[in-house]
C-alpha cells in the first residue's frame, strides 16, 4: 500500500512539474515575443526586462531552454551587476561631509593668482578668513600647473610701474592752419599726467627741459619709454642720462610698445581736442591744462578700479545732495556732494 502511494505521490509531483514547466516555458516565450515586437530584432533591453530574467533564473532551474533574445551569460551578468549594486547601496554611509563649492572655488582662485603659494601658504589665509579645512584638503583642490611656478607679466609690470614714466608728442592744426606740437609726459603708476607743453617747433634741449621739469629732483624714475623720433636726439639723450633716466627706445613703427602714452593722448583727443576749434598756442595750452586737471582728479580709470589718478574720495548719501560742476568749458561734469 504504501509503495503505491508514493507511486501515485510521485506521479501527481512530475506532473505538477510537468504544467509548471509549460507555463514557465509559454510566459517566457510571450515576454520575448513582446519585446521583440515593440524594440525590434536587436532589442535594448530595459532594466524591467532585465530584472524579470534575473528573477525566473531563481523561480525556474530550466530557464536556459526557454531563453533566445540575449546569452544565458548575459543574465548571470545582470544578476551579479544586481548584487554589487544592492550591497553598495545597503553598505553605502554618508562619511565626511563635502566641501562647500565656494571654498574649492576659492581655493583653486588662490592658486592661480598666486603660483607661488602652496598648500600651507594658502592653508593659512583660509584659517585667517575664518575658513576652517585641513591642509591636506587644500592640497587637492589646488590648480596643477606642469610649468614652475611664475608670476603673471601683470604682475610683473605692476612691481616695475613706479619706475617707468612714457612720453610722446602729438599734433594740433590751428585755426590759420598752423601745427602745434603738445609733449605729454606719462607715469605708467597711477597713469598720471606728470607734464605737459606745447610748442610749434621742439627741439632737442627743450624737450629735454621738459622731461626734467616733469620728473623733478626727488625720486626719479628709472626708466622712460620713448620712440625713436628725431626730436630726441643725442643732446637729448645725454641729459637724461646725467638726470638719471634710462631711456627705452620701442622698435620702428611699433606704437603699441608705447601703449599708455599712446592710449592717453587719444582719450586727449577724443575727450578734449576734437570737440573746439585752436587758436593758437595760448589757447592750446589752456585747454590742454583744463583737461589735464580733469584727467588726473576727477576722470575714473578701469585700470585704477574706478578711481581717478590722484585719488577721488567716496561721498556717502549723508553728505548731502548731488551736485555737479562743469569741466573743459562744459564738455565733462563732476559730481560730487554738498550740504544744503
Amino acid at each position: 500500500m504504501t509503495k503505491w502511494l508514493l507511486i501515485l505521490l510521485h506521479s501527481l509531483v512530475s506532473l505538477f512539474r510537468i504544467r509548471r514547466d509549460m507555463v514557465f516555458e509559454n510566459l517566457l516565450l510571450r515576454q520575448q515575443l513582446a519585446v521583440t515586437k515593440e524594440k525590434g530584432v536587436r532589442p535594448q533591453l530595459s532594466q524591467t526586462d532585465r530584472s524579470f530574467w534575473v528573477l525566473v533564473s531563481k523561480l525556474w532551474p530550466t530557464w536556459r531552454d526557454a531563453l533566445y533574445i540575449v546569452k544565458p551569460e548575459t543574465v548571470i551578468r545582470w544578476h551579479r551587476e544586481g548584487f554589487r549594486r544592492y550591497w553598495a547601496r545597503k553598505c553605502r554611509h554618508k562619511g565626511r561631509p563635502g566641501l562647500n563649492p565656494e571654498i574649492k572655488l576659492l581655493i583653486k582662485r588662490m592658486s592661480q593668482a598666486n603660483p607661488l603659494w602652496g598648500a600651507p601658504r594658502i592653508h593659512g589665509e583660509l584659517l585667517k578668513l575664518g575658513i576652517e579645512v585641513s591642509q591636506t584638503t587644500v592640497a587637492k583642490y589646488l590648480v596643477r600647473v606642469r610649468k614652475p611656478p611664475s608670476q603673471t607679466w601683470r604682475t610683473f609690470l605692476e612691481n616695475h610701474a613706479e619706475d617707468i614714466i612714457a612720453t610722446d608728442f602729438f599734433t594740433v592744426p590751428t585755426a590759420t592752419f598752423r601745427v602745434l606740437f603738445v609733449l605729454v609726459v606719462l607715469s605708467h603708476d597711477r597713469r598720471d599726467i606728470l607734464h605737459f607743453n606745447v610748442t610749434e617747433s621742439p627741439t632737442a634741449e627743450w624737450t629735454a627741459r621738459q622731461i626734467i621739469e616733469a620728473v623733478g629732483l626727488d625720486e626719479v624714475p628709472k626708466y622712460l619709454i620713448r620712440d625713436r623720433d628725431r626730436k630726441f636726439s643725442a643732446c637729448f639723450s645725454q641729459k637724461v642720462s646725467t638726470a638719471g633716466l634710462t631711456e627705452v627706445l620701442t622698435a620702428p613703427a611699433s606704437p603699441w610698445q608705447n601703449a599708455y602714452a599712446e592710449r592717453v593722448i587719444g582719450t586727449i583727443r577724443r575727450e578734449c581736442l576734437d570737440h573746439p576749434i585752436v587758436l593758437g598756442k595760448r589757447h592750446l595750452r589752456r585747454t590742454v591744462r583744463r583737461y589735464v586737471d580733469y584727467y588726473n582728479s576727477v576722470r575714473t580709470h578701469l585700470s585704477l578700479k574706478k578711481d581717478a589718478p590722484k585719488g577721488r574720495l567716496v561721498q556717502f548719501p549723508n553728505r548731502g545732495a548731488i551736485r555737479s560742476r562743469r569741466h573743459c568749458g562744459g564738455l565733462h561734469h563732476e559730481y560730487y556732494r554738498r550740504a544744503a
